[in-house]
């Protein structure tokens, strides 16, 4: 075939890809998406498809069976389980704008920028070899389809001269197209729909090629499966029904395929990052492994087919687009070239658009922002984000390249593949030990990832350099400086093992223990521990963000936000918060948090704590404030043992005591059906008794409640206070009436915690201390403040002087605390002879309900 046909094929095919990119963003800036659809959801994650699943899948099953299946079975595995794990990731990575695998990483542990970087380097470094797998793909095709009818081996195009290297142009290609709809602005959701969009288009171009060429070999050239079949068997070939290799390594296989669905930067990118709704995991779990399934059913006889007629004179890798050459058809294997060429770019595209957010977010911006602290104070850090995305972009495609011209260029595509995978699976342990474990820390990750990463470098990377003459063989065969102990394929003296099942042991000893070692013997910083419960609990906690201590005007984190993002965006961000008030109005801790969360969308999280710190200037802390921290640290730590208390109790001391209330009573009813005179000693004892009982019970109710972690929290400051009412008025034989809204108040948790210990200490006090007949517990909206709370304890008891400081002992300095922390006020107004009234004035807290308060009033 004419190179020049090739080529207009490959310019016409890549512009179509253009078009439908175009289309997509065009669509996304007019609110129409055109990716919000589980269809596509599903074919973009096809992106899985490169190269080696499409000749290097058939290139597998030619040499070692149904040893090819791993990378069909695993990812099949993983979606089984998609909702279990991916809708976890998605999940939080929504909640917190997580836009990358190592942006996740880093805000899981504590937000830490350098386990961020790790996660990044290791990305870069483990995925050029991919990417070098693709353009070694596209590169031999290439040579192989405008060389026919002729049919090459790779040896015999291997010495491309570099500006006739097909690679070169379609990775400078690649480049720029990346560029264009992968960094064409700074977005604060890091999606792409244009890009998606091709993606999925492409998924159905590579489909429909793989299957042309299966329906061709199986219907055209042989008459079906059973007579291809027998064919291969009577040829000698029926051990490509059996498999070909170890055990081990077919298991290694497919956990290293189930882990890649996931674990790869572009999986990760597109499964999690372009995701637009949840619910597109659900027909992604089937729809995807049906995808592979299909492509899967045509491996074996494309491989058969090509044993059969090409042995010897191709390789297996390329048995897909030989055999059309060889059967005459060129118009199927221009098709099956350029759905090559669709599994490569895809690949490729995203890959580095994955990439390159990872290096700009965990790796270079946090290093700029701590050396450059000025740099914070730019006007408009966009396109220096951007530069640095697109810098990027080109260098991981020219390092692909480069490891594809130096790297030895008959290696199987598999057998690069398996590096590559081996390489991500390295993320595992730090990924899904940070989903369903809170033990694990920063320093365990860091130590984890550090040395599995270094074992793979050693026993998989490093090999690979020294087959391609880069480094001496006797690196391999006798270790370095002859140490035999270390031998990369040897490690520690242990052989018998084939290269991937050494390197994936020896790694994962190395990262799984150090990361479970570290993190068991290690321990968490606060905002460690606090990222855990909202990565660990995604699915059941409700968010539950960091709070900033600082003070900060919103017009500073509007500036702030218009820096990253412009002015268009910034607004969209705050919505109406920055414009219904003025600039210079203090942002509440909560905003401090949006603006957070908003930013690490761009710039990851790690990048966008230093930035919010920048401005916010969070206080430095007294000691009297360090140790109410500790203290409040404290109680946390006792909430689990609190539950379990409270579980024993009611299974045991509640429930005895409830039993003994009604067994009393009915010897009561007993007794006096015998007769017993109602007024003797045992009737009396017995109502005693009773009574004892049932103040017991209620007291034990009360406690109950107490301790009972997040009680007061699911019920509502209104209905605790009336559990409270009634245990106490049980207990101590005191009316105590509590006139509040059916309807629960709009209080944060921490409001109702403390509002909640003012009321109870105030009818503690009053119980205690002036021995009250009736006590009226009053929830209402102040009659002179709109929108404040007025919680009103009274009693018709013996008053106090408020202003003598020996009645401090009442604890009215700590009520008084409690409410300033709140920007509320404590009133009392008692004397000594007479009734006492506590009021807690809470501004602004009823904005929601003040219609149906005022009625009540």
């Amino acid at each position: 075939m004419q190179t020049w046909v090739v080529v207009l094929a490959s310019v016409a095919y890549l512009g179509t890809l253009f078009a439908v990119a175009f289309h997509g963003d065009r669509r996304a800036d007019k609110g129409r998406s055109v990716i919000n659809n589980g269809w596509v959801y599903s074919l973009s994650l096809a992106v899985y498809a490169t190269s080696w699943t499409y000749y290097g899948g058939v290139g597998s099953a030619a040499t070692v069976g149904v040893g090819f299946l791993p990378i069909y079975l695993g990812p099949t595995i993983m979606l089984t389980l998609g909702w279990l794990v991916l809708r976890r990731i998605i999940r939080i990575s929504k909640r917190n704008r997580i836009t990358s695998l190592a942006d996740f990483v880093s805000a899981r542990y504590g937000k830490s920028s350098a386990l961020g970087g790790l996660v990044a380097v290791m990305a870069v470094i483990g995925i050029v070899p991919y990417i070098s797998l693709q353009l070694k793909a596209v590169s031999q095709t290439f040579e192989i389809i405008r060389r026919q009818p002729a049919v090459f081996r790779d040896a015999q195009l291997a010495h491309v001269p570099l500006l006739q290297d097909t690679a070169l142009y379609v990775a400078l290609l690649l480049a720029g197209f990346t560029i264009l709809f992968g960094t064409r602005h700074l977005d604060a959701t890091e999606r792409h729909e244009g890009m998606v969009a091709a993606v999925a288009f492409e998924a159905v171009v590579k489909f429909i090629a793989f299957v042309a060429v299966g329906v061709f070999v199986t219907f055209f050239l042989y008459d079906g499966f059973g007579d291809l079949f027998s064919k291969a068997s009577q040829a000698g070939l029926g051990t490509l029904f059996t498999l070909h290799q170890s055990s081990a390594t077919w298991i290694w296989q497919n956990v290293l395929s189930a882990l890649a669905i996931i674990m790869l930067p572009r999986q990760w990118q597109i499964g999690v990052v372009e995701n637009v709704a949840e619910r597109h995991v659900k027909r992604a779990m089937w729809a995807f492994p049906l995808y592979l399934l299909t492509l899967s059913l045509f491996v074996l006889p494309i491989a058969a087919a090509g044993l059969l007629r090409l042995s010897g004179s191709a390789d297996a890798d390329a048995y897909v687009l030989a055999l059309p050459i060889s059967g005459g058809q060129e118009a199927l294997a221009l098709l099956v070239f350029l759905g090559g060429l669709s599994a490569a770019t895809g690949m490729i595209i995203v890959e580095t658009v994955a990439l390159s957010t990872m290096v700009s977010n965990s790796l270079v911006l946090p290093v700029l922002l701590k050396t450059r602290p000025k740099l914070a104070t730019r006007t408009d850090l966009g396109p220096l984000i951007l530069g640095i995305r697109r810098a990027t972009i080109v260098a991981v495609m020219l390092l692909g390249f480069g490891y594809f011209r130096v790297a030895d260029r008959a290696t199987a595509l598999a057998s690069i593949g398996l590096v590559s995978f081996a390489a991500v699976a390295q993320f595992a342990p730090a990924i899904l030990g940070g989903l369903f474990w809170k033990g694990g820390t920063r320093a365990g990750a860091l130590t984890g990832l550090s040395a599995g990463f270094a074992v793979w470098a050693y026993t998989s990377l490093l090999p690979t350099f020294a087959e391609a003459g880069w480094l001496p063989t006797t690196f391999l065969q006798h270790g370095p400086f002859g140490i035999d102990a270390l031998r990369p394929q040897a490690l520690f003296g242990v052989s018998g093992m084939d290269s991937l099942s050494h390197t994936m042991f020896w790694s994962l000893v190395f990262n799984l223990g150090g990361y479970i070692a570290v993190s068991v013997f290690g321990r968490p910083s606060a905002t460690e521990q606090a990222q855990a419960v909202l990565f660990v609990d995604a699915l059941h906690e409700p968010e539950n963000a960091r709070r900033w201590r600082g003070r900060v005007a919103i017009g500073e984190l509007r500036a702030l936000l218009e820096r990253f993002l412009g002015p268009k965006a910034a607004t969209a961000a705050l919505g109406d918060r920055s414009t219904v008030v003025s600039p210079a109005t203090e942002a509440d801790p909560a905003m401090i948090q949006h603006v957070e969360t908003v930013l690490a969308g761009a710039v990851g999280a790690a990048s966008a704590r230093i930035l919010v710190a920048s401005v916010v200037g969070e206080e430095q802390l007294s000691v009297e404030k360090v140790i109410e921290m500790i203290d409040e640290a404290s109680e946390v730590a006792a909430l689990e043992e609190r539950h379990r208390l409270a579980r024993e109790l009611h299974d045991s001391v509640s429930q005895a005591l409830f039993s003994m209330t009604l067994h009393t009573r009915a010897v009561e009813l007993a007794a006096q059906r015998e007769g017993c005179d109602p007024d003797g000693p045992i009737a009396r004892g017995l109502i005693e008794l009773r009574s004892l009982t049932q103040g017991a019970l209620s007291e034990m109710r009360a406690s109950l409640f107490q301790l009972r972690p997040g009680a007061l929290h699911e019920d509502g400051l209104t209905e605790a206070i009336r559990k409270q009412a009634t245990a106490i008025a049980t207990r101590e034989n005191v009316t105590i009436k509590v006139d509040a809204p059916d309807a629960r108040l709009p209080l944060d948790e921490r409001a109702e915690d403390e509002l909640f210990r003012v009321v109870q200490e105030a009818v503690h006090n009053s119980v205690k201390h002036a021995s009250p007949h009736r006590i009226d517990i009053r929830l209402c909206e102040h009659p002179d403040q709109a929108g404040a709370l007025l919680i009103e304890v009274a009693d018709d008891g013996a008053g106090f002087d408020p202003t003598d400081t020996r009645e401090d002992g009442m604890g009215l300095p700590g009520m008084r605390e409690r409410l300033a922390r709140l920007g509320g006020l404590l009133v009392v107004d008692s004397a000594p002879g007479r009734h006492t009234t506590v009021q807690a004035v809470l501004p602004g807290a009823l904005h929601d309900l003040s219609n149906q308060l005022g009625e009540r009033r």
